[in-house]
């Protein structure tokens, strides 16, 4: 069952993992509209490909904490899997400092 775990990591099932290990390195997250997302990526800020594997699919951005708090329409959510989170347009993800 572990082997078929680990092989399911670069399919449909490991979304989920991709998505948690993404928000592990969250210290928070915000939910964006997409323009404000595309604008974001457009500066050169990092997109996760685990949006796009999402369905619906959805821009999730990399970006400093000082340039998200420049978003006025950025609504802060808890940093876990919710429904809110899933049902968010896009999201602006603050990763914590290296």
């Amino acid at each position: 069952m572990r082997a078929f775990d680990q092989r399911q990591h670069r399919h449909a099932r490991g979304v989920w993992f991709r998505l948690r290990r993404l928000l592990a390195l969250a210290q928070e997250v915000y939910a964006i509209p997409r323009e404000e997302a595309e604008r974001l990526v457009a500066e050169g800020h990092s997109p996760d490909p685990v949006g796009g594997e999402l369905e619906p699919p959805k821009i999730i951005v990399l970006a400093p904490k000082e340039r998200v708090a420049r978003i006025a329409s950025a609504r802060p959510l808890a940093v876990h899997l919710s429904a809110e989170l899933l049902s968010a347009e896009s999201l602006a993800v603050v990763p914590f400092p290296e």
